[in-house]
């Protein structure tokens, strides 16, 4: 277990004042400056703080400070941990800098226990905020006992979620597209290598923890076959996990017939269940089988997606919502943020439940038409929480932004 002590310049932390400016001029959502984007009406998005690198993961918290992760690009050992803080007297937040040279930060939750758990590249380590010394304690990593993640290839991000029992569920990313290798197709014959066994990538992890201690006493694969799981959340009345994929690009290259890629594949929303293979890379869309696998029988052996999301959308932070402040249409929706440059993507969506409560209903839009205009950047969501306010709050990595999706509108 590592004990990791702040030295005590960072841990007097570095101070600094938000003055955003990437919104409509002049106009207000909450007493901050307002995005220029389209929303439901009596809803409205707020700049909370720019200036940041490259933040990825926003932890709002239940006395209005908000913790985010900022990777500040793909360099090893460049990021940083900030705290925002409202202002004592006018709006606008001042940020206080946590933590610096972390590798690649990204993932960021409250634990069981309060405590703050952040995902760096093959580790995941905790801090309690109450604890001035701000001592960090590996739980998979570093020092810990437990093995480090892969955090290998192309998708090496670490992003986790507690179940509602308290165990940590962990995303593992694939190395490659559709395990290609060396940029040659894969030989169609033989199953790919990096996609099966226990250590697997392209899979959710299971860490089961021990509570208080905090630690990890077991840990399996819990699911396969999933290319990129950066967006997962546990839903609220039956405790089940879902998760959002990021599927394959690359596929007009195998496939030369297609005339665009623009939509095809569609990204997925997978109900996860245990033991179970997604069908990353041998399949696509609804079970249907990749042209680097054109034999393979995917109904046969893999679990099809629950539903179809647009092609490149590049889901990369998705809550389901419990509160209140929203109108009660979008009670219990999954909402999700799409990354992705293409037309699907730069936009937030909340997925209506259905009548089983299910996520399956009507897709809409939550914000769009999040393109370029001025000084203002095409958005580009990455996580995506619920405060304790009932807001939605987000990280938009491309422009450095915190955001926060409000809504201040009569109640139907």
């Amino acid at each position: 277990m590592n004990k990791k002590m702040l030295a005590g310049a960072l841990a007097a932390c570095l101070t600094g004042t938000f003055a955003p400016a990437f919104a409509a001029a002049g106009a207000q959502c909450d007493g901050m400056p307002r995005l220029d984007v389209t929303t439901p009406p009596g809803f409205c998005v707020a700049v909370l703080a720019d200036g940041l690198k490259f933040p990825r993961g926003v932890l709002p918290l239940t006395n209005g400070d908000i913790l985010v992760t900022d990777m500040a690009g793909w360099a090893p050992k460049q990021g940083k941990l900030w705290l925002l803080q409202p202002k004592a007297a006018g709006a606008g937040y001042e940020r206080k800098l946590l933590l610096d040279k972390l590798d690649r930060p990204n993932g960021i939750v409250q634990g069981p226990d309060g405590m703050v758990y952040v995902g760096e590249v093959g580790r995941i380590f905790r801090f309690d905020l109450r604890d001035p010394s701000r001592a960090l304690t590996d739980i998979i990593g570093g020092k810990a006992k437990t093995p480090r993640l892969p955090g290998l290839g192309l998708h090496l991000l670490t992003n986790m979620r507690f179940s509602p029992k308290g165990d940590l569920y962990v995303n593992v990313g694939s190395s490659t597209d559709h395990c290609e290798n060396d940029g040659k197709a894969p030989d169609p014959a033989k199953a790919c290598p990096s996609a099966e066994g226990p250590e697997a990538l392209g899979a959710i992890r299971e860490y089961t923890m021990a509570w208080p201690a905090g630690t990890v006493t077991s840990w399996r694969t819990h699911a396969r076959g999933l290319r990129n799981s950066m967006a997962l959340a546990f839903h609220p009345a039956t405790g089940e996990l879902w998760q959002a994929e990021n599927a394959r690009d690359a596929i007009q290259a195998a496939m030369p017939q297609l005339k665009s890629d623009e939509n095809l594949p569609h990204e997925e929303l997978n109900l996860i269940k245990a033991d179970r293979h997604y069908g990353w890379p041998y399949c696509y869309d609804d079970n249907v089988a990749s042209p680097e696998y054109p034999k393979t029988a995917c109904d046969a052996q893999y679990a099809a997606p629950q539903r179809l999301l647009p092609g490149h959308a590049a889901p990369l932070g998705m809550t389901f919502y419990t509160a209140s402040r929203f109108p009660a249409l979008y009670k219990n929706s999954l909402i999700i943020g799409y990354h992705g440059y293409r037309a699907n993507g730069h936009r937030l969506v909340a997925l209506l439940p259905d009548k089983a409560g299910a996520p399956l209903g009507k897709s809409v839009d939550l914000i769009s038409n999040w393109e370029r205009k001025g000084k203002q950047g095409r958005g580009a969501p990455v996580d995506v929480k619920q405060g304790q306010d009932g807001d939605i709050y987000m990280a938009d990595d491309h422009n450095g932004l915190v955001l926060k999706l409000h809504y201040a509108g009569a109640k139907p």
